[in-house]
């Protein structure tokens, strides 16, 4: 139910989100109008440069689930997801250290060729097919969120906003390539912002400062950063999300197509690590914002939570609902918030498009098909516009996935931590076969989806998950029900797919196995996939593999070798600077024989006058 309807200037600020997102489009199917190859279309011709590069793969990822699903799980479980800052960084210095050498020197469109390449063909198409059914379930949610958001907030029809948000993504998509994808990305990265801060800045001047929000936060037990339990079945502690972060963030930024089409698009190596880095600090940015914006959240509603009081559906429906609360009576900040949670789903499916395309034409359509240039860049725009009308109809499935922030770390995590370990074998195992690849994959894929699976029929009790307590004691408006407004309830996951209780005599002995963190679905894909690759590999004849050194980590590829070896040369130098006796034999050599350096004895000799 809608708390209040969006005014005119809330509706023009949306609007010209849209507008300038298709004008950025328009622009680039006009500015590229001539250059008529899918190279152009898919990587931008490989000219770009960090400071776009680096604000796009920041906003590709940092979708409306980082608007709506952070703050409201920092609402219900704490701040303690704030550990992710430390993920980010470990992802960065992984990716630019180990898999961004690899790709962008073989200069490859797809990263699924280098499978290939390092294996065989089979391998590769397997991987595609795996990232394309991630990505469209992904896109789908991503499309479905900011649409129930504008649902909450304005009572526009649902499906509607569905439609309007992949039409227009699409749109833009379909005719720019990735350059629209990555200059639209910048803008709608401004915009997010905007939205965010919008509603902090609010918040704090209704709580009289930001002292009082975190006095609240820590009082609420929403400050829990100092939780060290190393129990692999508590949903978040500094373990589940440093560890399980670093592998999720890892597969992102290391192996997903989406991301590696971007930094690999660079006009240098240099450029392309300096984007990871630039865009790290946007990561930063954005996750402090989401932390902030939850403690928000429960400071202002600390004594009559609109979720277990029966105003809201869902949590993810708080953030919204915020917004009409705090920013209601001034028009144009409603639109702007609802605009940042829309730009943060056109970044992320834009992005997802032009990587779907992209892995379809190089993988699945140019190694079965003699086409033009011509052709291809046609059949390029082509499957943009079909993956976008894909995406739009995945949407439908997103209201089935229960609690958003969790479904999508699940998807990536069953989905990409299979992947990650398939091409961590490639590149740092010179000794791995194909056998021992797909062996690995395939029953990655399976031990990861089977404890998905579980985890979803058998759900983690409250005493692992430790949902924090919310209350309706302040609530001052009249029960239409039989619910008890004055009672403090410590909610449990609202999920569409949670069956009927179960018994406790009843659960399954692996029940324990399946209430693992979902945090860690991707490091148990990783792990599987690499120790049975390495086990099928050296039974296989692994060890004769004779690997080339561009399809394998050299220390040469690494940043960190030329840095110690500056290091080394520096302190060298030092060395033979304190070497004095070193440094005079080395400088002057042997001594000339016809200089005679006895000293003479003054008294004894005798001076002619």
């Amino acid at each position: 139910m809608a708390v209040t309807s969006f005014a005119l200037a809330d509706y023009v600020v949306f609007a010209l989100m849209l507008v300038v997102s298709a004008a950025v489009g328009i622009y680039y199917a006009w500015v590229d109008r001539s250059q008529r190859n899918p190279g152009n279309f898919l990587t931008g011709g490989r000219k770009l440069t960090a400071l776009p590069v680096s604000l796009s793969l920041t906003a590709s990822f940092m979708s409306a689930i980082t608007v709506l699903s952070f703050p409201a799980e920092v609402y219900q479980y704490g701040a303690n997801i704030g550990f992710y800052g430390l993920s980010y960084l470990m992802a960065m210095l992984i990716t630019s250290e180990v898999f961004l050498p690899i790709f962008y020197k073989l200069e490859i469109t797809s990263t699924f060729e280098y499978l290939e390449l390092r294996f065989n063909r089979a391998t590769r198409l397997l991987g595609t097919l795996l990232f394309i059914v991630q990505t469209i379930l992904y896109s789908g949610i991503v499309i479905y969120v900011p649409a129930l958001a504008l649902n909450q907030v304005t009572g526009m029809n649902l499906w509607g906003a569905v439609i309007s948000t992949g039409v227009v993504c699409t749109f833009y998509c379909t005719l720019g390539g990735l350059k629209a994808v990555v200059w639209t990305d910048v803008f709608q990265l401004g915009v997010m912002i905007a939205g965010f801060l919008s509603v902090i800045i609010a918040s704090v001047i209704l709580q009289g400062g930001v002292i009082n929000i975190f006095s609240d936060s820590q009082h609420g037990g929403r400050i829990n950063f100092w939780d060290f339990d190393t129990n692999p079945l508590r949903r978040h502690t500094f373990w589940t999300v440093a560890i399980g972060g670093t592998f999720l963030w890892t597969s992102i930024y290391g192996t997903n197509q989406s991301q590696v089409q971007r930094y690999i698009s660079c006009k240098s190596i240099a450029h392309a690590r300096l984007s990871l880095f630039i865009n790290l600090l946007g990561l930063w940015l954005i996750l402090l914002c989401a932390v902030f914006a939850g403690m928000c959240l429960y400071s202002i509603y600390k004594s009559c939570d609109p979720w277990t009081s029966g105003l809201l559906s869902a949590l993810d429906q708080l953030m919204p609902y915020l917004v009409m609360d705090v920013l209601g009576d001034y028009p144009g900040l409603p639109g702007l918030f609802v605009a940042a949670a829309f730009s943060g789903s056109l970044s992320t499916v834009s992005s997802s498009i032009n990587a779907l395309a992209a892995v379809t034409v190089e993988d699945l359509i140019k190694p079965y098909a003699s086409m033009s240039e011509r052709q291809l860049a046609w059949i390029s725009k082509g499957t943009s516009l079909l993956y976008g009308v894909l995406c739009i109809g995945m949407a439908g499935l997103a209201s089935l996935l229960g609690p958003i922030f969790q479904a999508v770390i699940s998807i990536f995590g069953v989905i990409g931590g299979p992947l990650l370990g398939l091409f961590t074998l490639g590149i740092l195992c010179p000794f791995a076969t194909s056998k021992g690849a797909l062996s690995g994959v395939v029953l990655g894929l399976a031990v990861s989806l089977w404890v998905a699976i579980g985890a979803q029929i058998y759900p983690p009790p409250p005493e692992m998950s430790r949902p924090l307590s919310l209350t309706t004691e302040g609530c001052n408006f009249t029960m239409t029900d039989s619910f008890s407004w004055t009672s403090t309830h410590v909610p449990t996951l609202q999920s569409s797919t949670t069956t009927a209780p179960v018994l406790i005599n009843s659960k399954p002995a692996l029940a324990d196995w399946y209430s693992v963190s979902y945090l860690y679905f991707s490091p148990i894909g990783t792990i599987i996939t690499i120790s049975v690759g390495l086990i099928v590999s050296v039974l296989t004849g692994g060890r004769k593999l004779n690997v080339e050194s561009r399809l394998r980590l050299t220390k040469e590829d690494t940043s960190l070798y030329y840095l110690f070896k500056l290091i080394k040369d520096r302190a060298m130098r030092r060395k033979r600077k304190l070497d004095l006796i070193k440094d005079r034999k080395k400088t002057f050599g042997n001594p000339n024989p016809a200089f005679c350096d006895v000293e003479l004895d003054l008294p004894q000799s005798s001076i002619s006058t």
